[in-house]
C-alpha cells in the first residue's frame, strides 16, 4: 500500500510503500492490551514493603500468662491485632515482571501500527533533520497540527531530540524502542523513511 511522504514543513516528498503484513493487519485489541499490561508490569518498581510480625520493633515477651486472666490468649504484643504490631500478608519487595511470547509482542506491535494507519493517524516523514531550536520546531508542529505525537527514527537525531525535549506531548524513539504502549498513548505516529526501513527489518 502507498502512503504520501510528508516533510516537517507540511509539504510532499513523494510516496512510500507500506508492507501489507505490517500495516494492513486486522488490529487485535486483546493482543495490544496484553502487551501493554506486560510493559506496565515490567515498569513497576516493586519496592513496596510493609513490616511483618517478625520485623516490627517490640518485645517478644509473653504479655501475660496463658490461663486465668479472663482474656484471650496472647503470645506477643507484636501480633497484628495490637497497635504497632506487624501486618499479615503485607506487600514485600518483588518483581512484577513476567514472560510474554515473542510472537505475541510482535503481533501487538503490528496491531498498533495497523490501528494508527486505519485511524488515519500514521504519518511518514522524509527526515527530521533540520530544526535544532525548540521555538522553530514548535512552529513546525503547530503548522502540522500535532499536539501529541511519537516520532520513530532509525537512530536518535541529536538536534531533533534537543529541540523536542521541552515540548509536551512530543516524544522521540529509535526503531528498536518502538513499542505498543507509546504508540497507543500518542495521537499521531510519525515514522521517518529510515525508521520505516528499520521497522521492516525488525519485524521481518
Amino acid at each position: 500500500m502507498q502512503i504520501e511522504i510528508k516533510t516537517l514543513e507540511n509539504g510532499s516528498a513523494g510516496m512510500a510503500e507500506l508492507p501489507e503484513a505490517l500495516f494492513g493487519a486486522i488490529p487485535r485489541k486483546d493482543i495490544m492490551a496484553r502487551v501493554v499490561q506486560w510493559q506496565q508490569s515490567k515498569r513497576r518498581a516493586g519496592t513496596h514493603k510493609i513490616k511483618g510480625m517478625g520485623e516490627v520493633r517490640g518485645t517478644t515477651k509473653k504479655p501475660y500468662k496463658q490461663k486465668g486472666t479472663g482474656s484471650a490468649r496472647q503470645g506477643s504484643l507484636r501480633a497484628p491485632q495490637f497497635r504497632g504490631g506487624g501486618v499479615v500478608h503485607g506487600p514485600v519487595v518483588r518483581s512484577h515482571e513476567y514472560d510474554l511470547p515473542k510472537k505475541i509482542r510482535r503481533l501487538g506491535l503490528i496491531s498498533a501500527l495497523s490501528q494508527k494507519l486505519a485511524d488515519g493517524k500514521l504519518v511518514v516523514l522524509d527526515t527530521i533533520n533540520g530544526p535544532t531550536k525548540t521555538r522553530d520546531l514548535q512552529a513546525k508542529l503547530n503548522a502540522l497540527g500535532w499536539k501529541s505525537a511519537l516520532v520513530v527514527d532509525r537512530d536518535i537525531d541529536v538536534g531533533f531530540a534537543l529541540a523536542s525535549r521541552n515540548i509536551i506531548g512530543i516524544d522521540l524513539l529509535p526503531t528498536v524502542g518502538a513499542n505498543v504502549y507509546d504508540i497507543l498513548r500518542h495521537d499521531v505516529l510519525a515514522i521517518t523513511t529510515a525508521g520505516l526501513e528499520g521497522l521492516k527489518e525488525r519485524l521481518a
